[in-house]
């Protein structure tokens, strides 16, 4: 998707900045700020915000912020006197003004409308909206709900590290949540024990995790949506899919797995298990802790330090040591060799090649037991997959493109 302006377009998928045909050469950094202030154009950012997403919370002097802004002014035709399409408002911070609009379409050369051929009309969005809501389980529950964006309807299924508000925020999570919004009606909800839904819960089990699915979706009254499942989350993608195939359009999984490690028969397996479980009862949401930091390493191999600071604090804030070993024992216990091959909805699966957290033949098993499912290798060892690596920019143009695909 492109953010079209004037006479420019901003394309974060390819990160290119566009007068028409002509490409305009920016700094990486100017080019974030500049799709920062795109993307949340509805409202003030401030300095602060700035640098925590732009420059990952560093401490950084008010002159650096000014300097990329202007040069960001520049590479667009503004200037800090004309205000024309950056506005700055003293004392509050910096806003887009100038209307936007959301271009599905690609191309080299600015896109079919620079060449003065027909475009589809796009899919409009607002960045930085969600509505959160709750629903009620039949057996007592109340779960989070969030809604954000327009377009075909994609439901993310829950895993263990959710906060449907905080992960609209995180400037490790939210790049992705908004990217998905901007071509989809996202829904996305916190299950029993996670997030903002009730956390006091005795029991976390396959069975729960799949009322807290059904719930959701009834309570939206969807009648008929896109699957997304990454990681545990493919597994109650499958399940709900097997068991209601008129109601799912399409799958879309990342890092899924057939058997979790207890069931893969492998000592070594069992043991991984034990040890993870362990670290997470030691250091859980601990970002000092050498047992965290190990533990997120297998998640994050590539993180740079901000980003294992952001994970961990995603843990601390997802839910309890307690209710993660619990969804932690779900995981490693899964086995869906008998869901998989009754799936016969489209599906898509992606997997990182390098991943420490699930191996890439577990994503090859998952693509090779549903008929006809793609298979798309992710050329990464992170499990998370960050918005800095090419592998982001792979996944969220095949999820687009396929979500785009007549039913």
């Amino acid at each position: 998707m492109r953010y079209v302006f004037d006479e420019y377009s901003l394309d974060p998928d390819r990160r290119e900045l566009r007068r028409g045909p002509e490409l305009i050469s920016v700094e990486p950094q100017v080019f974030d700020l500049l799709l920062h202030l795109v993307r949340n154009r509805d409202c003030v950012v401030s300095s602060d915000d700035l640098i925590a997403t732009i420059w990952n919370g560093r401490l950084v002097s008010g002159s650096t912020v000014s300097s990329r802004l202007a040069a960001a002014r520049r590479a667009i035709g503004d200037t800090g006197d004309e205000q024309r399409l950056i506005a700055t408002l003293p004392r509050r911070g910096h806003r887009f003004v100038g209307r936007v609009r959301e271009d599905l379409t690609q191309g080299d050369d600015g896109g079919p409308q620079a060449r003065g051929q027909r475009t589809e009309p796009s899919i409009q969005t607002a960045q930085r909206s969600q509505a959160i809501t709750f629903c009620r389980t039949p057996d007592g529950f109340n779960l989070a709900v969030s809604s954000a964006g327009e377009g075909p309807v994609l439901v993310r299924t829950t895993h263990w590290l959710s906060h449907v508000e905080y992960d609209w925020q995180s400037s490790l999570t939210a790049p992705f949540l908004h990217s998905l919004a901007g071509f989809s009606r996202l829904v996305r909800y916190d299950g029993r024990g996670v997030g903002l839904s009730d956390r006091n819960v005795p029991v976390i089990s396959p069975e729960t995790l799949q009322v807290d699915l059904e719930t959701v979706v009834d309570s939206l009254q969807l009648k008929r949506f896109a699957l997304l499942g990454t990681s545990q989350g493919a597994a109650i993608a499958f399940r709900y899919a097997a068991k209601h195939p008129d109601r799912v359009s399409k799958i879309i999984v990342h890092g899924a797995y057939v058997l979790g490690r207890n069931r893969r028969g492998s000592p070594n397996d069992v043991e991984e298990s034990n040890m993870m479980i362990s670290m997470m009862r030691r250091g859980w949401g601990e970002e000092h802790s050498a047992f965290m930091r190990a533990f997120v390493t297998l998640f994050l191999p590539n993180g740079r330090p901000e980003q294992v600071k952001a994970y961990a604090d995603l843990q601390r804030v997802a839910t309890s040591p307690d209710n993660a070993v619990k969804i932690r024992t779900v995981i490693d216990e899964t086995d869906i060799r008998d869901i998989l091959p009754k799936v016969r909805t489209p599906t898509v699966v992606f997997h990182s090649r390098y991943d420490n957290v699930v191996p890439f033949e577990q994503g090859r098993l998952v693509a090779a037991s549903i008929p006809h499912a793609r298979f798309v290798p992710l050329e990464t060892g992170n499990h998370v997959l960050l918005t800095d690596e090419p592998a982001f920019t792979t996944f969220i143009r095949g999820l687009r493109e396929f979500l785009a695909e007549p039913d």
